[in-house]
């Protein structure tokens, strides 16, 4: 079981847009622990991860949060295997000694997952088994560069598995986006193997999806400009002046993210660099609106149709 900063991390949220979600569409029967704290099962968050790709794609959440996993599944285009199932282990290979070894010491099936045959690196992969009928080929290194991309490449060839996780702890952000651009999910180490059992199924999950499309997706605005200015003069009757401080944040940043995507159309040269600030200020943008939908239910200021 995950709790909402895992969730929502596996699935790709904000933790504060998976708590809004949870508020106003009740989207799962998530447990409570002792303490009272949500626990989200591994099913449970690969739904929220369906969610978060239909959302980026321009799909109303209000609509989606009363389909099934299936229906969910059906409108991305996906044809998920048997194997990424929560019922069945996922048969991995594995190009990593340290994994192997902790999945051995867990016994067989080893958190949801079936070791079908290991290599210590990816110089000797000519010691994976020619057959080993795999669903996900799991390379973990410490540090990757662009170095790696051809030996990947190759792994992959020799697998034949249907999805790849590259795991690494510090990578270069254009080595990420390379192997991203290959068909890879690329994710740091995760400390707890449960993770990476749930990385594997997302993997299968997400192998047919138009990787080049998902990468440039940017959730649309929530706010617009008149918007932004209607909650602002709303807000002269309040004390706080945070609405107003958090609109002109709002104005600015949806400012910067416009000019970087220009940017990134008429500057071939620094294009992904462009690409990369149009995502972080995008990103950058839907935290601080879901802050700004906080602040205007708590205060009572207006909102978008969409939203009320």
């Amino acid at each position: 079981m995950y709790r909402t900063g895992a969730a929502a991390r596996l699935a790709g949220l904000p933790v504060e847009t998976l708590r809004v979600w949870e508020r106003r569409y009740s989207l799962s029967d998530a447990q409570r622990s002792e303490r009272g704290q949500r626990l989200y099962s591994a099913e449970q968050v690969a739904r929220l991860g369906l969610l978060k790709q239909l959302v980026d794609q321009g799909h109303s959440i209000g609509v989606l949060a009363g389909l099934s996993r299936e229906q969910l599944q059906s409108m991305l285009g996906l044809n998920v295997p048997a194997q990424a199932s929560a019922a069945a282990p996922v048969r991995v290979l594995l190009v990593s000694n340290m994994l192997a070894r902790r999945l051995a010491a867990m016994g067989r099936d080893a958190a949801g997952l079936e070791v079908r045959g290991h290599c210590a690196s990816l110089d000797r992969l000519d010691e994976l088994p020619a057959d080993a009928d795999a669903d996900v080929l799991v390379i973990e290194m410490s540090e990757l560069d662009d170095g790696v991309l051809p030996l990947v490449a190759e792994a992959r060839q020799r697998a034949g598995a249907a999805a790849t996780v590259v795991l690494y702890r510090f990578c270069p952000s254009a080595t990420i986006r390379a192997l991203r651009a290959q068909g890879c999910l690329v994710a740091r180490v995760p400390a707890d193997l449960s993770e990476l059992s749930l990385l594997c199924r997302s993997a299968l999950t997400g192998q047919r999806l138009p990787l080049a499309e998902a990468e440039s997706a940017i959730t649309p605005r929530r706010f617009d400009e008149d918007m932004l200015v209607t909650i602002t003069n709303a807000s002269d009757r309040l004390s706080c002046e945070c609405p107003r401080h958090l609109s002109d944040l709002l104005m600015m940043i949806g400012s910067f993210e416009r000019y970087s995507v220009q940017c990134a159309s008429r500057n071939p040269e620094d294009a992904d660099l462009h690409a990369l600030l149009a995502r972080a200020s995008g990103q950058a943008r839907v935290i601080l609106e879901d802050a700004m939908e906080r602040l205007a239910v708590a205060e009572g200021l207006p909102l978008p149709a969409r939203l009320s």
